[in-house]
């Protein structure tokens, strides 16, 4: 017990220190996770080679991190990103195989351990590369968008990988034991009596047999995850216990796991196969967020087992060999990746993003050679090799990334900027930005019978207006010329509803300076953007979430017990009390101090928010009073 408990105490040490320290830097949490491993593994040494027993504890991350995979693809979704997923991802999957597979053929392997090395390295890192593209704010970009693609067809061929790869044992190679030594006959035999001990649904039954109950299992998990989902959670809805529910997701993904072992097929593909099943269930969500959490610590407890697994007197051996195969792979993954972003006309800053993005092995590499390795289709010292250059193939790829920035700096962009169009209209009414704030505005103002100007630097937001027959002009609403242009001088209001809380700025102050008669309507992010409207000239000022909030209040009201008469009472006066609060504090409010720390602005605030304690007490106690006299009445 206290040697478990040390190793357990030692893992989640090494988790907490390495992985905030990774993400701090910029290099993911998978890295975080290896480096861990690497650290109390071969460096320090506090925990043994043999982890075995760990190791298969944490495989159920893998497991798991199927299973919300399969969550997260509706068959719909899937049926729509055909093209992509099947030419783009299904081209670079098969062509990246092939490569290192006559690669490794040429450096004298047999064809089925060339085949597993070039599936094994042909997919990327979607753990990483995914985390990268939303830190960078790449992932509505075309690039990211052709990567994401990639990943997800990789993500979905890790299955049929898994199911191949026990087709490619060599029979005639000798059996590894788990630590990866050859097994002595007397081993063979032991190893023979405890697989006839596990239970088994297809033990002596012949080929036609065993495919009739493999069949019927897996029609089993199919049938069952679209006719006993919705029974079995109400059944266990009724017992009003919130973690019954994490109970369930834990006994759907372990069961599942268990019956594919019983019939010989992997328990990942059992389990994407029912996360596939229940990606339409309006159970999915909650069962996502029930499995999430295990699977996020199981799954970084395998990637500490498998950087505390990587064998550094391989590299010691022969650094320069691995290194430069390392490099070797990335470079002919990356020639593979160009080319096709040739072929699907990906461009300038997209097809580098794409090239490099990907260019690196992934994570689900450690699952299959670790997958190889049990089913006897590599042997333990070449799944070493392997496990280094993948995990440093990994270490590269946030310099991948740089590079990739780097080109980007320094790269003229080839898609020219649209030049504005002209303008031909005048109005009294000129809104600049049409997005979710501008469009209510411009189809309320249209519709009461009064002409709009509508000004957008988005093409594909002005083109989407036009189909639906509304006008609007392409430019950037905050260049001078445009809003001369579309009739400043005569307009009578003026409103900026701009996603941009400093070109607003910029639009609200240009326009003040130009027409002080001007009536200005901005939209605001926040209250400190409130803050800089004032100052900068603005009349009526529209938090985005305000007035949403304030009827949401209302409603919440409602039903605690005030009529709707008295909740809307509430709301009026609550409106009317933090509109003047913001104009009192607006004077206070200083752009080079946090409001925190602006003394002045936090007592007034403070004196204010004591007012309105009072006048809404006032208000309860009239209608306390009301309903007083009500009932003498």
């Amino acid at each position: 017990m206290q040697e478990f408990l040390f190793q357990a105490s030692i893992y989640l040490m090494a988790a907490v220190i390495a992985v905030p320290l990774a993400a701090r830097l910029g290099l993911g949490s998978v890295l975080g996770y290896l480096m861990a491993g690497i650290v109390i593994g071969p460096i320090l040494g506090l925990i043994g080679q043999d982890n075995q027993d760990v190791q298969h504890f944490a495989e159920f991350g893998v497991v798991m991190m199927l299973f919300i995979i399969g969550l997260e693809l509706e068959p719909r979704t899937l049926w729509d990103m055909r093209n992509r997923l099947i030419g783009l991802g299904g081209l670079q999957i098969t062509l990246t195989t092939l490569a290192v597979m006559a690669g490794a053929m040429a450096l004298g392997f047999y064809w089925s351990v060339a085949l597993a090395i070039g599936m094994t390295v042909a997919l990327s890192s979607t753990a990483i590369v995914l985390q990268t593209l939303s830190e960078k704010g790449l992932v509505q970009t075309v690039g990211g968008r052709a990567t994401f693609s990639v990943l997800l067809t990789q993500d979905i061929a890790v299955i049929p990988m898994l199911a191949v790869l026990p087709l490619l044992a060599i029979p005639s190679a000798p059996q590894l034991s788990p630590q990866g030594n050859v097994m002595r006959s007397s081993e063979l035999e032991n190893a023979g009596d405890a697989h006839h001990q596990a239970m088994s649904l297809v033990e002596g039954l012949p080929g036609w047999g065993v495919t009739l109950v493999t069949l019927g299992v897996v029609a089993a998990i199919i049938l069952a995850g679209i006719y006993l989902t919705r029974p079995i959670f109400a059944f266990i809805h009724h017992a009003r216990l919130r973690e019954m529910y994490t109970a369930l997701a834990l006994l759907i993904v372990l069961g599942i796991a268990f019956l594919m072992q019983m019939v010989g097929l992997s328990p990942a593909l059992g389990a994407f196969l029912a996360g596939v099943v229940l990606a339409n269930s309006e159970f999915r969500h909650e069962l996502e967020s029930d499995i999430e959490p295990f699977k996020g610590l199981l799954l970084g407890l395998f990637f500490i087992t498998v950087g505390a697994g990587i064998n550094f007197r391989v590299l010691w051996t022969a650094p320069l060999t691995l290194i430069g195969l390392t490099l070797g792979l990335i470079l002919v993954k990356g020639v593979i990746l160009y080319g096709l972003g040739r072929v699907f006309k990906l461009k300038g800053r997209d097809q580098w993003l794409f090239t490099l993005g990907l260019a690196q092995a992934g994570e689900f590499g450690f699952v299959l050679l670790s997958f190889s390795v049990q089913q006897s289709v590599l042997p333990r010292d070449l799944a070493d090799r392997l496990l280094l250059i993948v995990a440093l193939s990994m270490l590269i790829t946030p310099l991948l990334f740089i590079i990739y920035e780097w080109l980007s700096r320094h790269m003229a962009d080839e898609h020219p900027t649209r030049s504005a169009d002209e303008i031909d209209e005048t109005g009294p009414v000129i809104i600049a930005g049409i997005g979710r704030f501008g469009q209510i505005v411009n189809r309320l103002v249209q519709s009461s019978g009064y002409k709009t100007v509508v000004l957008d630097h988005d093409m594909e937001t002005i083109q989407l207006m036009r189909k639906f027959g509304f006008k609007g002009f392409f430019g950037d609403p905050t260049r001078p010329e445009l809003l001369h242009a579309a009739g400043l001088a005569q307009a009578r209001v003026l409103v900026a509803g701009l996603d941009d809380p400093t070109a607003t700025n910029q639009l609200v102050a240009y326009a003040r300076r130009e027409r002080p008669d001007l009536h200005i309507v901005a939209r605001a992010h926040d209250r400190n953007h409130v803050f800089e409207l004032y100052q900068a000239g603005a009349n009526d000022i529209v938090r985005e979430m305000f007035d949403s909030s304030l009827r949401a209040g209302r409603y919440v009201l409602e039903q605690v017990g005030l009529t709707e008469y008295e909740a809307a009472e509430a709301e009026r006066l609550f409106y009317r009390h933090d509109r003047e609060s913001v104009r009192e504090l607006a004077k206070l409010w200083r752009k080079d101090i946090p409001a925190s720390q602006n003394e002045a602005y936090v007592a007034r605030a403070r004196e204010l928010e004591k007012d309105l304690e009072a006048a809404l007490s006032q208000l309860e106690v009239a209608r306390d009073s009301a309903r007083d006299e009500g009932h003498d009445a």
